[in-house]
């Protein structure tokens, strides 16, 4: 039976063309009124347009594009809690530290004391938080999906504009999953070269246009349960490549790693987040 080609939601570029200006100006005025002008929309439609194509209101996106920001911020740089808040859109510290506490269970001041004491471990075998890994054969999978290249951590931006697409679409019924894949080394690649692609595990027939048809092969892989914020992330693939390889001594495959989120971020908190990371084995 051929697939029906659905229909483009009419809005599509617009609501695209916000998601762009949402992350480039974190720090600035994202009100409703600012992002029914850049969408070139009536403000008295454009909340309800928004909201029903991302499945969640301005408000939430604008917040969790911030505090994702916040994270990148607080781990990578020296900037006060109070200069990291107003980078991304909270002058007001005492109102930043609240949204912050909200989204991450912690203040900002000690988000960062975690992160950077769990860096300051040392790399030899045993001293790593300890993870649950499986090895499996796992089916070869298909991608509708976007590239990127820069810094990975910026690559949410790719994962809203795919939801943007399937949902305008009307494609929800052929995808099975969020999934990304990385095909560079962060400790090695320069960041704005790493190279990843965000989409959706497709079961139609041709994906959307707009998107790219990406191939992951199958075969045997160690699948690293993670739970937590993806912050975290780095840590499990410390282990994966340090103790857990040492342990098994298992072979691995030519070919990149890549992650199945199991969850919705925007409505999920942060700690209960669910993470499947895929390393390739050889046969």
């Amino acid at each position: 039976m051929t697939q029906q080609k659905a229909k483009t939601h009419p809005h599509q570029d617009r609501i695209m063309r916000v998601i762009d200006y949402i992350h480039s100006h974190a720090s600035a005025d994202l009100s409703l009124e600012q992002l029914a002008d850049v969408a070139a929309m009536s403000r008295f439609h454009w909340h309800r347009v928004f909201t029903a194509v991302m499945g969640a209101p301005p408000a939430v996106i604008i917040r969790t594009v911030r505090m994702h920001k916040a994270t990148m911020l607080l781990l990578r740089t020296d900037m006060s809690v109070a200069k990291v808040g107003a980078a991304v859109g909270y002058p007001n510290k005492r109102r930043f530290d609240r949204t912050f506490k909200d989204a991450y269970g912690q203040s900002p001041a000690a988000f960062r004391a975690a992160g950077l004491a769990s860096d300051e471990i040392s790399p030899s075998v045993g001293e790593h938080p300890m993870f649950t890994v499986e090895t499996l054969i796992a089916p070869a999978k298909r991608l509708a999906a976007l590239s990127h290249v820069g810094d990975y951590s910026e690559g949410s931006i790719c994962y809203q504009k795919v939801a943007t697409i399937i949902t305008t679409g009307g494609h929800w019924s052929h995808v099975r999953g969020m999934v990304g894949i990385y095909y560079d080394n962060p400790d090695v690649t320069p960041t704005n070269a790493l190279r990843s692609h965000a989409g959706v595990l497709w079961e139609g027939d041709d994906v959307p246009a707009g998107l790219e048809d990406v191939a992951i092969a199958g075969g045997r892989y160690a699948v690293l349960h993670f739970k937590g914020p993806y912050i975290g992330l780095q840590k499990a693939y410390r282990y994966l490549y340090g103790d857990w390889l040492t342990e098994t001594n298992e072979p691995l495959r030519d070919a990149p790693c890549y992650e199945v989120y199991l969850n919705d971020p925007t409505c999920t908190p942060q700690d209960e987040l669910l993470t499947d990371i895929y390393m390739p084995l050889a046969d």
